[in-house]
């Protein structure tokens, strides 16, 4: 055991968040904490990380929590970086307890250390960056990855997926899968909580609820415990009413009073069960039809270039088919937006065409139109755009959209980001357009909201295309994807988690160096459903893969060695080559100094005798003593180049002979004689040449 909480009361400003709760954190469990956006889900985890301490009462006067000895746990704070004038690698190095030597340790670091800065979708270049020179998203990132280098026992996330794009998420998810100690993350991305999460607490109404699986099967679950609370209350309900009524029935009748007493006292033993919570999303039923069909084919593209002030960021051909759901993925900056635009209208093509089928009534929604400013109350704004409505009518479709009671008197302008984008979305398809254009909707939104919009637009009738981080949201909805990655867009007619599952296994073939043809005849092999499907991985884009041999730990660790070393001799190279050549500017200034006397006549015998000197007059015993210094860390640093290149190569020892690269053993002998009789530095040219080859 971890940690551990026992009937904890945690309470902010006089208000209980959570009352009499428990809580436990064991092993390397993976567990999410989810609920409404508001619930107290951060300050849970505050109150794990230590900065919050539980309320007491007259049930528990203890502290309530146990943690165990010598567990650390990890958080990423608010004030992210207190200097941002440091570079990453000197913020990140400071982690690393050998980061003054070359030891195993120092390797093994910085091989951690880079998996997950470029896991994170930073380029090793980026190290050398000032931390003020990335966005706030990025150094959030930057943040992160020291986190995960710090690998605490505990480990905390709040919303770990913000500002990544799916592949450094998916990153992620596989990094903590793999974890070494305990990870507890507050996430709105259900499929990142299925893929890493084994233990599920909900917080809801001031309590805190476990369920043991992901986040479908916790959904699973709290709807099958539900469904049986709502029954057992209705058959409870039903029982009470026959009591009562068998009580008024015979409570004056002096032969059944007693009869009736005694029901009476049953109803007064019995345990209430409070009624059963309705569900925070709402579930659409029936059908969102459209006002029209529209035409056969919804849109048209063809030979599209699409852009921005003439220059071209992609290409394609496409025809989007009536009743189709389309959902476009790809990194960010890859073009979804622009081709968005580019087919709502928006955006001129920078060449090709693109246009809308007949009878098309298009609704779009983007970030900008969820933007609402107006001191109208919700109620009245929704009303003022369909007059038409009785107010009845206008509540229940707000209802649908999770604006109840008091919700329905809030000022547009004081909604949240998520609240209005749900507004706008009501409105767009109150109007029952034919074909839907969104950007991604489910931003800002927290869970019941996202599940609310997941089940309005399974029931819609319409075309979709809709541009998603959200991979829950897009596996629901999508029916086939636009893959916009590496400047090409490709189409896949099947939905996300099947395109995953086929990645990962052409990933496989290609690890295992089968060529494409020949998975493709594995692929025939399979089931007849799968053979229906092949076809369509030939639209899949193709990632990058890695065909060369992969090195051992142990020659890696070697190779870095290696690497080190010859930075190192060459920074000592150069130090003897501005030694060096200061030596030369001080010898040639004094044969310059000399020769300017004698053209004055100013030069006598002593004078004379200086000159045959200068040499020794260059060179005083200090100076001497530098060159020797210098000389000596040139030196040191060939042999230590040299002792890890001959570990890496033991054959040449034994056939020196066979192999050229022996020739450097005798040219590395030569510079010690060289270094020994202090004439080194009359020769380093040819010497550094030497090395380096």
């Amino acid at each position: 055991m971890l940690y551990r909480i026992t009937d904890g009361t945690l309470a902010i400003g006089g208000e209980n968040l959570l009352e009499h709760f428990d809580f436990e954190i064991k092993g390397r469990e993976r567990i999410a904490i989810t609920g409404p956006n508001g619930s107290g889900k951060t300050t849970f985890l505050r109150l794990i990380a230590g900065e919050l301490f539980l309320e007491r009462d007259d049930r528990r006067q203890g502290e309530g929590i146990y943690l165990a000895r010598n567990v650390t746990i990890g958080m990423l704070r608010q004030q992210i970086f207190e200097n941002t004038a440091h570079t990453v690698q000197e913020e990140i190095m400071v982690l690393c307890p050998s980061r003054d030597t070359w030891d195993r340790e120092r390797f093994e670091f910085e091989q951690e250390y880079d998996r997950i800065f470029t896991g994170f979708g930073f380029a090793k270049e980026d190290k050398e960056k000032l931390l003020s020179d990335f966005s706030g998203g990025e150094q959030t990132k930057i943040a992160m990855v020291r986190l995960l280098l710090e690998k605490p026992d505990i480990l905390l996330l709040d919303e770990p997926t913000n500002h990544l794009d799916m592949e450094s998420v998916r990153w992620l998810e596989n990094y903590l899968q793999n974890y070494s100690g305990a990870v507890v993350m507050v996430s709105h991305d259900r499929y990142f909580i299925d893929e890493t999460a084994e233990i599920v607490y909900e917080l809801t109404d001031k309590k805190l609820v476990r369920y043991v699986g992901n986040y479908t099967q916790f959904r699973q679950q709290k709807l099958k415990n539900l469904a049986i609370w709502k029954k057992q209350y209705e058959q409870q309900q039903a029982e009470l009413e026959r009591l009562n009524q068998l009580i008024e029935r015979f409570k004056h009748k002096p032969k059944k009073a007693a009869f009736a007493r005694s029901k009476k006292k049953l109803i007064e033993r019995m345990e209430k069960l409070p009624t059963p919570p309705t569900l925070a999303e709402h579930i659409f039923t029936g059908e969102l039809v459209p006002a029209v069909m529209g035409g056969k084919w919804v849109a048209e593209a063809e030979e599209l270039k699409i852009g921005y002030d003439g220059k071209a960021i992609a290409e394609l051909s496409l025809r989007i088919r009536r009743g189709q759901r389309i959902g476009i993925i790809g990194p960010n900056g890859a073009g979804k937006t622009t081709f968005l635009k580019t087919v709502a209208g928006l955006l001129a093509p920078v060449k090709g065409k693109c246009q809308l089928g007949l009878h098309i009534e298009p609704g779009y929604f983007d970030q900008q139109s969820a933007a609402l400013t107006s001191d109208k109350k919700v109620l009245e704004h929704f009303h003022d755009l369909f007059p038409a409505m009785l107010e009845k009518d206008v509540r229940n479709e707000l209802a649908a959209w999770l604006f109840e009671g008091a919700d329905v008197q809030k000022t547009v302008s004081d909604l949240s980001g998520g609240e209005k984008a749900r507004l706008v979305l009501a409105e767009i398809l109150e109007k029952r357009p034919n074909f839907l254009m969104l950007d991604e909707p489910t931003n800002h939104m927290d869970i019941p909201a996202r599940e609310t919009l997941e089940s309005a637009f399974r029931v819609y009738k319409g075309t979709m295309l809709f541009i998603s981080h959200d991979r829950y949201f897009i596996e629901q909805v999508a029916d086939a994807l636009l893959i916009f990655e590496n400047g090409q867009v490709s189409y896949y007619p099947f939905g996300y988690r099947h395109y995953m599952e086929r990645l990962e296994r052409m990933k496989q073939y290609r690890a295992a160096g089968v060529s494409e043809e020949d998975a493709a005849v594995v692929l025939g092999q399979m089931s007849a459903e799968d053979q229906a499907l092949i076809a369509g991985l030939k639209n899949v884009p193709k990632g990058a893969t890695l065909l060369g041999h992969e090195l051992s730990t142990d020659q890696a660790f070697l190779d870095w060695q290696l690497r080190l070393a010859a930075e190192a001799m060459a920074d000592a190279a150069e130090k003897v080559e501005n030694y060096y050549h200061s030596v030369e500017k001080t010898k040639q200034d004094e044969w310059e100094k000399w020769i300017e006397q004698v053209c004055d006549d100013e030069v006598g015998s002593s004078d004379v005798k200086e000159l045959t000197s200068v040499d020794e007059n260059l060179y005083p015993e200090s100076v001497g003593s530098q060159v020797d210094d210098v000389l000596e860390q040139w030196y040191k640093s060939c042999l230590d180049w040299y002792d890890i290149w001959e570990e890496m190569h033991p054959q040449v020892l034994e056939h020196k002979e066979e192999y050229p690269d022996a020739e450097l053993t005798m040219k590395l002998h030569e510079a010690e004689e060289a270094v020994k009789n202090e004439k080194a530095w009359l020769s380093l040219d040819e010497l550094k040449n030497q090395v380096e080859q």
